[in-house]
């Protein structure tokens, strides 16, 4: 099985509420699944997607493992996302066309 790339591993919510707590800084497994309903077992499968993917990195510390943030993949996709940026500013503009034209009538 391929490693799954950021995009795979950024299309699951879970993941996406873990990659938000670990942007507070780095966190044992046990902490990170008592914010969800899932069991650590669920989390730490989610754990290992975000981990194949580059997206957090693995220390471990006694019988604990910590997860930290590696934030580098994110800022490649923010690179890749910043070529549609123009879009989304044509889009919004005529947004704000229509607004103003319903707000004169």
């Amino acid at each position: 099985m391929n490693d799954p790339d950021v995009f795979s591993a950024l299309s699951n919510p879970v993941r996406r509420e873990i990659l938000m707590q670990l942007r507070k800084g780095p966190r044992a497994v046990n902490d990170l699944a008592s914010g969800f309903a899932l069991g650590r077992p669920a989390v730490s499968e989610h754990l290992q997607v975000l981990r194949k993917a580059r997206l957090v990195r693995e220390e471990p510390r006694g019988r604990e493992r910590y997860y930290h943030l590696d934030p580098r993949p994110l800022s490649e996709v923010g690179d890749w996302l910043q070529a549609f940026t123009h879009y989304w500013k044509q889009r919004l503009a005529a947004l704000e066309d229509v607004l103003d034209e319903e707000s004169r009538e």
